[in-house]
């Protein structure tokens, strides 16, 4: 066995377990289970990079640990302080994007799904951010900034598959559809009455946007690696 499974057997054990607490409502043991996720993806990732990890890659780890620790407190300024920590989250990554990416060349062929993806971003953002919730009148201003970062940051990932299709674009797809999946819920169990499905998808995207981001890590790291060898 690969030093690296374990932390993955780990990991996914966490993401089943947390599926079966929320399912059967046994709230504080789903809370230990969602505690496990990011321990054991960081574990992953650090034996898989070989315990090379960039500062980038390193903050962005820090950051993700700290929301989850306000989303797991519970308190009054989790939700804020949650939301702080993912705005840097996201913009990490767009600035990744930027920095260590090929620029996109577009072509006639790909005019008709870009815009497709285009209006739905743009109708998923005006859509959530119309939502009367009180933390998010009070806060209007955060959560638009968070809101056209997360848009940025998939329509990166988005025009990326389509212009490329490979396998390193699809991994930031999928982690982006997972973020957006995650937050989208997040904000329809705070606007809509308790609901274990809402719950379930929200829990579930969460931690599986954490496996695509640490993959597309690894993937981004390998084609770097083999470019420089070349």
């Amino acid at each position: 066995m690969k030093l690296n499974k374990p932390s993955l057997i780990l990991f996914f054990f966490a993401l089943l377990c947390t599926i079966i607490f929320d399912w059967t409502q046994q709230e504080v043991f789903a809370t230990y289970s969602k505690a496990i996720v990011l321990p054991a993806i960081f574990i992953y990732y650090l034996i898989s990079s070989e315990f090379e990890i960039k500062k980038t890659e390193g903050v962005i780890f820090l950051f993700c640990f700290v929301g989850q620790v306000y989303d797991l407190m519970d308190v009054e300024s989790s939700e804020l302080g949650g939301v702080l920590c993912f705005l840097a989250v996201y913009s990490l990554i767009v600035t990744l994007f930027i920095r260590e990416h090929e620029r996109i060349k577009l072509t006639k062929r790909d005019i008709l799904p870009i815009s497709i993806v285009v209006v739905f971003i743009v109708y998923l953002l005006i859509s959530v951010l119309s939502l009367q919730l009180d933390s998010m009148r009070k806060f209007i201003l955060i959560y638009t900034v968070y809101g056209i970062v997360l848009s940025i940051l998939s329509y990166f990932c988005f025009v990326s598959y389509i212009t490329k299709g490979t396998h390193i674009a699809l991994l930031m797809s999928l982690m982006a559809i997972s973020y957006i999946f995650s937050d989208i819920f997040y904000i329809f169990n705070e606007y809509f009455s308790y609901s274990v499905v809402l719950v379930l998808i929200r829990d579930t995207t969460q931690i599986l946007a954490y496996f695509f981001m640490v993959e597309y890590f690894l993937e981004k790291a390998r084609i770097q690696k083999k470019t420089t060898l070349q």
